[in-house]
């Protein structure tokens, strides 16, 4: 389990290995109906992280409904949630809080593989490779992938307040040895931190912004939509 990565009241769940047939069959019907005609993959991957996401929003004792996406392709989340989904070959999960205690989360996985030297220099700055590489070194292994996580979780978090005109690339994330990484956002003078783990053949990377330290530098933006996918 992950939930070292996640404070208090935050729920984390997890599924290793794809769902089969009877996986979308669990879904709302609705989201059911999103997924009719896509690929076999797609909707194992769409189903996977929903039903991490019901088990979330159930563990905080808030009904589940259906998360539908909205026009951006965000799952569109519960008046009394906030959550972000993510998925990749053989891996779901979902992060799900309160929201009258959190102002967004943000999640993301990737394989525990190196990043092409094409993608990360598309997306991580001179400074980000430096710290993965230092960390990598540490590691015993490359940690680029593992700053391109950091940066998805980030504007997953992120991207409800600020709107779609910012991408991962303008996030910027130092990793740090301990497990946790640092961060700062486009539009917002304020710093974050995040959580990493690396576990299991995967790359896992958490950003949980509360409401107390974040309601106040996010309210001045764009207002919330449901958060990325």
């Amino acid at each position: 389990m992950l939930d070292h990565l996640v404070p208090g009241g935050v729920e984390l769940c997890e599924v290793y290995g794809d769902a089969g047939p009877e996986g979308v069959a669990c879904l709302f019907p609705a989201e059911q109906a999103v997924v009719r005609g896509l690929s076999g993959e797609r909707q194992r991957e769409f189903a996977g992280a929903r039903r991490c996401a019901h088990r979330a929003l159930t563990r905080l004792d808030i009904v589940p409904e259906p998360l539908l996406p909205d026009v951006s392709g965000a799952p569109r989340w519960p008046r009394a949630a906030v959550g972000s989904l993510t998925h990749c070959p053989g891996y779901r999960a979902a992060v799900v809080a309160p929201a009258g205690e959190y102002a967004a989360v943000g999640i993301d996985a990737e394989p525990a593989a190196p990043l092409p030297a094409v993608v990360a220099a598309r997306f991580l700055a001179d400074a980000e490779r430096r710290s993965a590489r230092a960390l990598g070194a540490a590691l015993g292994g490359s940690a680029d992938r593992l700053a391109f996580c950091a940066k998805e979780a980030s504007y997953k978090a992120f991207s409800p307040w600020l709107g779609r005109r910012w991408g991962v690339r303008d996030f910027a994330v130092r990793l740090a040895a301990d497990g946790l990484f640092r961060g700062v956002a486009p539009e917002v003078r304020k710093g974050f931190e995040g959580r990493w783990e690396v576990r299991s053949g995967y790359l896992v990377a958490v950003v949980c912004l509360t409401a107390e330290g974040w309601s106040g530098p996010l309210s001045v933006r764009v207002s919330p939509g449901s958060g990325w996918q």
